[in-house]
């Protein structure tokens, strides 16, 4: 360790007192003198003790599954902005097929002493994945508030939109343009928002039209991918089961939707009608302009960045779930059922 010291202070040009009082923390020090230690620790190669690669630096990791849909460079967007706006730097990591995996991501954030990570969709999110991954995070140190998706095994803050909610919002929608073939198209039930969406889903069918639990997961809902052609493979499903509307969890699979009642020769909304789900940017410009469940990015986005600098700030937030509450933007794809019309 004093040889350590002794190099470290030669590079930067200052005593080995002064070294230790950097490293430890103390007070007393000049910023520009502080800025030379921590110089001095990289370019010899040493690595910054976590305490003060936090206070140096003020980047913060940001998260996410992938970018090909429009919703989360949205929120990212809205996170970036807000913790900008804070002085602090996002560093944007994003998983990608074939790419850094969730722990490797993470990992690389850690080394470089961000001052916390915020996690959109993450495997949080996915009730088959082992939680014990975000303790050890806590261990090290490290804050962090997870966004879409919920965990009783996970003691941090977490953000979500209420999805249960949205599908009642569809559903009375639907309801009452007369439908009452309504499917559900999501991604693979293992996801906590999906589950959330069923439970909605049903809900809502029983309460307004009188259908048993039973024959509307059996018969109306329909698992795929999160993807356009996972949408596009649900609404055929659906439709063959003479689906006259069809409610999608995400704005990408409701345009594989539209594109398959397309394929079996049908128009929407005067045969099908398809409801989306956040309101991506663009999505009101599709042909036609899409009804969706419009997802609260501004809010839970500031609200993700509040929490983590409260987290920081050395004020945690409660180890519990803020729920925003989606809002229904009616548009051109849905329309009265085809058996309703005069």
């Amino acid at each position: 360790m004093t040889t350590r010291l002794a190099d470290i202070a030669a590079q930067a040009g200052v005593s080995e007192a002064t070294v230790s009082r950097v490293l430890n923390g103390k007070p007393g020090v000049a910023a520009t003198t502080r800025q030379s230690v921590l110089a001095a620790l990289d370019v010899l190669g040493y690595e910054r003790p976590v305490r003060l690669r936090q206070r140096s630096e003020g980047l913060v990791g940001l998260i996410t599954p992938e970018l090909e849909n429009p919703i989360f460079p949205a929120l990212a967007q809205v996170i970036g902005q807000a913790l900008t706006r804070q002085g602090y730097t996002p560093v944007l990591a994003t998983q990608t097929p074939g790419g850094s995996t969730e722990d490797e991501l993470t990992e690389m954030l850690v080394d470089r002493g961000v001052a916390g990570i915020i996690y959109v969709s993450g495997l949080h999110a996915d009730t088959t994945a082992d939680m014990e991954r975000y303790e050890r995070l806590r261990a090290q140190g490290v804050p962090y508030v997870l966004v879409d998706g919920f965990s009783p095994k996970v003691q941090a803050p977490f953000i979500s939109p209420d999805d249960r909610a949205a599908m009642t919002l569809a559903v009375t929608h639907l309801v009452s343009l007369g439908h009452t073939r309504i499917g559900l198209a999501l991604g693979p039930k293992r996801f906590v928002p999906v589950q959330r969406k069923i439970e909605g889903f049903v809900r809502a069918m029983q309460d307004q039209l009188s259908l048993p639990p039973d024959v509307i997961e059996s018969g109306l809902v329909q698992h795929s991918l999160y993807t356009l052609e996972g949408g596009q493979a649900a609404a055929t499903a659906l439709i063959d089961r003479d689906c006259t509307a069809i409610v999608c969890a995400s704005d990408m699979m409701a345009l594989g939707a539209i594109r398959a009642a397309r394929q079996r020769g049908l128009e929407v909304p005067r045969d099908v009608s398809v409801v989306g789900f956040d309101d991506s940017p663009l999505i009101a410009f599709t042909d036609p302009p899409l009804t969706t469940i419009r997802k609260p990015v501004p809010a839970m986005g500031q609200a993700a960045v509040r929490t983590l600098l409260e987290e920081i700030g050395g004020t945690p937030a409660p180890h519990s779930e803020f729920v925003f509450m989606p809002e229904l933007v009616v548009r051109g794809s849905t329309a009265s059922a085809p058996g309703s019309r005069p």
